[in-house]
């Protein structure tokens, strides 16, 4: 069984958990690679998993391995876009289902296998949501490669109800309101990332950021 990792390149994934997929997938075969660009998808790829990757695919390159396999934050087709946790979490959520589907041409509106909901601390802060939302992404998709091993009928589902959209979040999503109190502004302030996007705010003129840690 051949299986190729398709992230992009400057993902949390790829920076921080990497070798820990690869080694989740490496129980189930042997033949694993990662890949940066669609284009690199390989003819006769069993499954190509399709993680932290940011671009549409188009459908010739779909179409090479004999499935695409996305893990989607939410329960689509509420929900579709991006940073769907995040946004979840910002709303104020702390059960949130995953849904495992076969990705296609469009955002977002593959036939699904799997959803399962799965619960995050309101203690949680971002490094600890990203090992979470990895580790649960692959529990699905470990579900999925273990009954394709063994050659079961896996369904898929169509995708039923009115479709939702999150917006794509920018630096300036990071930013806090100084007259708001602390408590309010809480599920902002543990989605912020402290080195690449922390969170902000301005007062007489000057920007000043914050670093959110735990004391354990």
């Amino acid at each position: 069984m051949k299986i190729q990792i398709l992230t992009s390149q400057g993902s949390w994934l790829n920076l921080n958990k990497k070798k820990f997929v690869i080694n989740v997938v490496k129980k189930f075969t042997k033949k694993v690679s990662v890949i940066y660009n669609f284009k690199k998808i390989s003819k006769n790829t069993n499954l190509c998993i399709i993680l932290s990757y940011y671009k549409i695919i188009p459908e010739k390159y779909l179409k090479l391995a004999n499935h695409n396999l996305v893990v989607h934050e939410s329960d689509l087709p509420k929900g579709k876009g991006f940073s769907p946790l995040y946004w979840q979490i910002l709303n104020g959520k702390s059960k949130i289902i995953f849904t495992l589907f076969e990705a296609t041409k469009l955002m977002d509106a593959g036939q699904f296998y799997f959803k399962k909901k799965f619960h995050f601390k309101k203690t949680l802060l971002f490094e600890e949501i990203k090992e979470l939302q990895i580790k649960y992404a692959l529990e699905l998709i470990s579900k999925f490669i273990e009954k394709y091993k063994c050659k079961k009928f896996i369904k898929l589902h169509n995708q039923k109800g009115k479709s939702s959209f999150y917006k794509k979040r920018n630096k300036n999503s990071s930013r806090l309101n100084p007259k708001r109190s602390i408590e309010f502004q809480m599920n902002l302030m543990r989605i912020c990332d402290n080195n690449n996007f922390p969170s902000f705010f301005y007062y007489k003129g000057k920007k000043f950021n914050i670093k959110i840690s735990k004391n354990n």
